[in-house]
Parts: structure tokens; C-alpha cells; sequence
């Protein structure tokens, strides 16, 4: 067995960005930014109004001072003239400042008679104008990689770039393998059960940004498996389900190796998970999670999401671990590292994780309803209640 960092190390190193492709703006959400994205234009690309009300000379924004309209700009209508003493124009938030103004005054600070206006007595000290280039100026950049959130798609537009360089989302099939299992709406027989990890990965695999396609599940006999190997063509990444142990009906390693899997590790000191394997087969990349539920899933989130990422060009590594304090005692670890499914809730100085009292691979109720996985280190100590322990926080799309 390896540890769980070379074992992630060893999947990292797998896995290569996949390339990029280009995409509209209307696309372009929640995808990974392969390429700088430039601004064509100032933003504002001219002085504007930031309130409705009255553009005027900042000499005269006195209180008391009466001054005439000479004019209205609503937004999207730039006003032709220039401002002289004892005049305002009308403006909207929006509208380009005219020239020889440098100051709106709010329309509640002033009261308009025809086309008369007398300042109010409190005028404040904003000027209410948003500056030419405020937010960006031409040349600026949105740099990557990123994930594009809403915000970033808002601000692409706005520098006026209709199309943005984007990595390819990689594509992931998935493969369940087992004479005990059927689809979920079919009718099992009273030794078989529904397939659940597949569906479940797959949701985790959208949700990251990927493709996924479910394959016809694999049953516990080779020509089964390598038609099964055959459907995954084209895929950058292939997912397996089971099958990946050392029972006689565990075929997935050997049919793999016949197809030419050169495999780079199996079995890793964790729990839940310790049958996993990786490598290489042909074009695609080889991850081989363990049958268990939870083991599945586990696994998934360790290894699965930061291979993804790297296919993205995402900065990679370990999943995000963060600290908190311990809601209960804990025995002392054995030579597994253990990822323990748990609830974390708040606290005073840091939140509190207390692990579900059974830690059973195949409980689905326990996964879907934890909010973290706490990290027990290889031949951890016994632990109290208020120890500050580390935990992988848990989408809870996960």
C-alpha cells in the first residue's frame, strides 16, 4: 500500500490538461478560463452620473444657489453643449457628465420651479460622479485560470469580449461493475441492489465542470467488461466501480492490464478506500475506485476532483482542509489514514466536528448527511473532546 499523498501524487501526475476551445459569453458560466481576457474599452468609458438629479459646476454646488435647466440627459443620450455659469443640467444616473460640470447634485436636494432649481440646504460632499476608466481601463486584464463565476462572465462583457478561451470540459465514463447490481427503477432480485455510486459520481463530476456518461454496468465476467472498456472509447478519463479487489469475481485489474493498462499504484493506506487504482490506458487515464458507497464517493472527492482540476488547468493538489475543534473523544488511529464522515457546526473560536458515531463504508444515510470528512493521520493518538483537528469540508452537492 502507499500513502494517500503519493497516491494522489501519482494521479496528479496522470492526469494533463485536455486543451481548449472557445465559447460565447452565454456559455461561458462556471467553465475554467484557459487564456487572459483583455478589456477593449474604458469602464465607464466616459464621466458619468451615478444619481439622478442635477449636473452642475462644483464652484456652485452652494446651498440656496438658484440655477438654470438648461437641458435633460437621460442614459444612453449624450447632451451637446457646455455648462456655463448659473446653469445645471438635468441628468440621469448613467448619462455622460456634460462639459464644463464636474458635480451632480441628488434631485431630493433640490426643488425646480419651470426651469428654475434652488439647492437645499445640505448638499454633502460626494460629487456623485462615477471617473472615466473607474473600474478598468483598456488593456486590463482578467487573468487565468479561473472559474468564471456570474461575476466574471458580467465583467468579460463589459470589456466587450463576446468570446472567451476556455478549457475543454474533460469527459469522464463512468462504470459500475457487479452481478449484484441494476439500474435504479429496475426490479432487483432478492440478492442483487441498485446501483447508486455511478449516478452519484457522475452529479460530483458535473458539478466540477465535466462531462460524465454512465456506461451499461460491467458484469463479473471478462467479455462483459471488455465490451463494457470498448463504450469508454474516446473518454480522457475512465472511471470504474468495484471490481477492483482481490476476490475471484474482482476482474476489473486483470482485464484492464490485458488491455494494456500500465498501472501506477494499487491500494492506498486509507479508509474507506483502500482498493483504489490508477494508470494509464491508451489515450485515457485509469482511476479505479472501490465498490463501497462511501468508499466510492470518498475516494471521488480525494482523487477524483483534483484530477479533474488539473484536466482544467485549475492550480491542483490536495481537496482543502481546514480546522476545527473536536465535539467528542476519539480512540487512537491505526496505519490507515481515516476520512471520517461528520458534522461540523459552528463555534466560538473555530467550528465543531463531531464524526457520526458508525463509520460503516456502505451508508449512504451517514455521506448525505455530512458536512465534512475529519482527517485521522496515520497512527494518530486518542484525541479529546476540544482537540483542533483538521477536515475536508464536504460540498453539499456532494
Amino acid at each position: 500500500m502507499i500513502s494517500v499523498e503519493d497516491a494522489l501524487a501519482a494521479c496528479l501526475g496522470l492526469a494533463a490538461p485536455v486543451g481548449t476551445e472557445t465559447v460565447p459569453l452565454t456559455a461561458a458560466g462556471g467553465r475554467v478560463l484557459a487564456a487572459p481576457v483583455t478589456a477593449t474599452r474604458d469602464q465607464p468609458p466616459f464621466s458619468a452620473s451615478a444619481m439622478d438629479g442635477y449636473a452642475v459646476r462644483d464652484m456652485e454646488a452652494i446651498p440656496g444657489r438658484r440655477l438654470k435647466v438648461v437641458g435633460e440627459a437621460p442614459a444612453g443620450h449624450y447632451w451637446h453643449g457646455t455648462i456655463g455659469p448659473g446653469e445645471a443640467l438635468r441628468i440621469f444616473t448613467g448619462a455622460p457628465l456634460p462639459d464644463g460640470t464636474d458635480r451632480v447634485v441628488i434631485q431630493e436636494d433640490v426643488t425646480r420651479d419651470g426651469d428654475r432649481i434652488t439647492l437645499g440646504r445640505d448638499l454633502g460632499s460626494g460629487h456623485n460622479v462615477r471617473p472615466s476608466g473607474a473600474d478598468f481601463v483598456a488593456g486590463d486584464t482578467m487573468q487565468a485560470p479561473r472559474r468564471l463565476s456570474p461575476a466574471d462572465v458580467a465583467l468579460a462583457a463589459a470589456m466587450n469580449v463576446p468570446l472567451l478561451t476556455v478549457s475543454r470540459k474533460p469527459s469522464v465514463a463512468l462504470i459500475a461493475t457487479g452481478d449484484e447490481l441494476v439500474t435504479p427503477g429496475e426490479e432487483p432480485r432478492p440478492d442483487q441492489i441498485i446501483a447508486s455510486n455511478t449516478y452519484g459520481l457522475k452529479a460530483r463530476i458535473e458539478a466540477e465542470g465535466a462531462e460524465a456518461r454512465l456506461l451499461p454496468i460491467a458484469r463479473d465476467n471478462r467479455d462483459s467488461l471488455e465490451q463494457v472498456f470498448d463504450l469508454a472509447a474516446g473518454a480522457d478519463l475512465i472511471v470504474t466501480v468495484g471490481g477492483a479487489s482481490v476476490g475471484d469475481h474482482d476482474l476489473v485489474g486483470d482485464v484492464a492490464a490485458a488491455l494494456g493498462l500500465d498501472r501506477a499504484f494499487y491500494k492506498v493506506a486509507m479508509r474507506p478506500g483502500k482498493p483504489l487504482m490508477a494508470g494509464r490506458l491508451g489515450d485515457a487515464v485509469l482511476l479505479g475506485l472501490p465498490g463501497n458507497p462511501v468508499s466510492a464517493m470518498v475516494c471521488g472527492e480525494l482523487f477524483l476532483i483534483p484530477m479533474l482540476h488539473a484536466m482544467m488547468g485549475l492550480p491542483t493538489g490536495a481537496r482543502p482542509r481546514m480546522r476545527a475543534r473536536l465535539g467528542v473523544d476519539l480512540d487512537a488511529n491505526g496505519p490507515r489514514e481515516h476520512y471520517m464522515r461528520a458534522d461540523v457546526s459552528a463555534g466560538e473560536d473555530l467550528p465543531v466536528i463531531t464524526p457520526y458515531g458508525s463509520q460503516d463504508s456502505s451508508l449512504l444515510t451517514v455521506l448525505s448527511g455530512a458536512s465534512g470528512l475529519l482527517v485521522r493521520p496515520v497512527d494518530a493518538p486518542r484525541a479529546r473532546v476540544g482537540d483542533i483537528v483538521e477536515y475536508v469540508p464536504l460540498n453539499k452537492m456532494f
